[in-house]
């Protein structure tokens, strides 16, 4: 299906990740500065939504135990999680984001 919208640009604040739903998956969407990234909204350790947790430096942070993952790659950064999340084309036309849940960027088939 290619891209869908997932939100408004202004839905999402600087350093702050936001949980939309596009054709049933669940995606976390961040801003880091001028970039909007898209990752699988479940943490790879816990299986809890990674857009509760704290965005820094183009991480996102799981609020249950810490794991932190790259916004880019969706590798983790920081222990317990082992295993990347899924991450997704975005594009932003105008003040919407749209995400692409048909592609990953890292190979990462989502949960």
């Amino acid at each position: 299906m290619g891209f869908a919208r997932a939100c408004a640009l202004a839905d999402i604040r600087e350093d702050e990740a936001l949980g939309v739903t596009i054709e049933g998956q669940d995606v976390a969407v961040a801003r880091h500065g001028d970039e909007v990234f898209a990752v699988e909204d479940l943490c790879s350790h816990a299986a809890v939504a990674l857009s509760e947790g704290e965005v820094d430096d183009c991480t996102i942070e799981c609020w249950l135990h810490g794991s932190r993952f790259d916004l880019r790659t969706g590798k983790p950064t920081s222990f317990p999680a082992t295993e990347a999340v899924a991450t997704f084309p975005v594009d932003v036309r105008g003040d919407d984001v749209y995400v692409d849940i048909q592609s990953t960027l890292n190979g990462v088939v989502p949960a």
